[in-house]
């Protein structure tokens, strides 16, 4: 099956993959360029993936994300436009982060899964625009620190 294109950003933080979708303005590329920042301070590998645009397909049943290569080592910057940074060429994705109105967003969120190119990759919904909120979300679903996983 070939690639899909979708309207997302991803980023690699560690060995996990993660997908950040929403709407157009929601907060996608600030979410995932916080999360990047927050986690190499903390001495972990984290770098983007793709900005607005990234192909998935499905690889032995993970979800595979890449960026077109005519915006590889781009984000957008609201206001200014793209800037250059590093990247990672591709990465599996573990996580999907839906940036959702506060209004849609459960306060305590069930187990989910979303389907993405016939891939099954769990699901939070983080509200939109939160970057703080939503970072402790991405970090406890990922047992990244400063949670873990209790013995």
């Amino acid at each position: 099956m070939p690639p899909v294109n979708i309207h997302a950003t991803g980023l690699v933080i560690g060995d996990r993959g993660v997908l950040v979708v929403g709407a157009s303005g929601t907060g996608k590329t600030t979410l995932a360029l916080a999360l990047a920042d927050h986690f190499q301070r903390g001495g972990l590998h984290a770098r983007l993936v793709g900005d607005d645009q990234l192909f998935v397909s499905a690889r032995h049943g993970r979800l595979l994300m890449r960026t077109p290569s005519s915006i590889s080592g781009l984000a957008e910057v609201h206001g200014i436009g793209p800037r250059p940074l590093p990247v990672e060429p591709a990465a599996v994705v573990d996580l999907v982060v839906r940036l959702v109105p506060a209004g849609l967003m459960a306060r305590l969120q069930e187990e989910a899964v979303e389907t993405i190119a016939g891939c099954q990759v769990p699901r939070i919904e983080a509200e939109e625009r939160n970057v703080a909120a939503a970072l402790l979300l991405a970090a406890a679903r990922l047992e990244l620190p400063p949670f873990r996983q209790l013995d």
